[in-house]
């Protein structure tokens, strides 16, 4: 998959591209503890092992060790610091300082939470991403978070024109935003074939007014397609089902900026131990 700029919110966008720096003591992994793998957040591929994270009480997260491979230094246009970018994709990820002490290595990679992705994951060394909407995110996520290979799931809203949206906004429905789920995967475990097979599954693609109870624009079923791969995949699927007879409301758009949505939405299910009201597994590919 090409590095997905397209989806990045300019917050993300002024680190990655434009070499910012997030405020110390901000960002979302500084004092993050779980076993699992750091990501570029811009391509997707393992960065960092959890296991190589420490305090360094710098307020932002710090690494001892990257993934061999994974990482590319470079000095600063001034020459007084030492850039670290993905190997991949060249989004910039901090800075990389040696003779502190801090650790045996006697390094540290010091990079913006911003620039990553966490996943819960010790062995993953490369992931793919999609991005669907299909009614309420709340049971959208409460499935997809069921599947395996799935690695991450964070729910949000995209496909608008309204910068930085609240739920709020999308419930009056004039932001053009659809309430939506970004996905991370391992290719290595489930395609994107079986991922969109399972989004036709888990929800009512033949309604065009919203899903199940809940009706309005930021309700309905949409595939966002980062590349001609992707399109084509859920063209072929949208036809297949309605050769079968179905008359298929979901509609295919490129991706757009991806807003992540209030804390209390994401794992809602998870959260409250409640149940989707309006999405339901029913199997339709054989």
């Amino acid at each position: 998959m090409k590095p997905k700029t397209t989806s990045l919110p300019p917050p993300t966008l002024q680190i990655i591209r434009d070499k910012a720096t997030e405020h110390a003591f901000t960002g979302e992994y500084n004092t993050l503890d779980q076993a699992g793998t750091y990501l570029c957040r811009q391509c997707g591929l393992a960065l960092f092992r959890s296991l190589t994270k420490f305090h360094s009480a710098c307020g932002w997260p710090s690494f001892d060790q990257e993934i061999a491979g994974a990482v590319r230094q470079s000095p600063d246009a001034d020459g007084r610091r030492v850039e670290i970018v993905c190997a991949r994709c060249n989004a910039h990820l901090g800075h990389v300082f040696q003779g502190e002490g801090l650790t045996t290595k006697n390094i540290r990679h010091c990079v913006n939470s911003l620039s990553l992705d966490f996943v819960a994951n010790l062995t993953v060394n490369d992931t793919e991403e999609a991005i669907f909407a299909a009614g309420c995110f709340w049971g959208v996520e409460y499935y997809f978070k069921k599947l395996a290979g799935v690695l991450k799931t964070e729910v949000g809203y995209t496909g608008g024109h309204t910068q930085q949206p609240t739920y709020n906004d999308i419930c009056r429905g004039n932001t053009g935003h659809f309430e939506a789920i970004r996905i991370l995967y391992d290719p290595t475990k489930i395609s994107y074939e079986e991922l969109t097979k399972y989004f036709f599954e888990i929800h009512n693609s033949t309604q065009s007014t919203g899903q199940g109870p809940d009706i309005g624009q930021q309700y309905q079923s949409v595939i966002f397609y980062y590349n001609e791969t992707q399109k084509k995949i859920a063209q072929n699927l949208i036809e297949y089902l309605e050769t079968g007879g179905l008359k298929i409301a979901t509609k295919i758009l490129p991706v757009s900026v991806f807003w992540h949505a209030e804390h209390e939405h994401q794992d809602y299910y998870f959260k409250t131990g409640k149940e989707p009201y309006c999405h339901r597994y029913i199997k339709i590919f054989k």
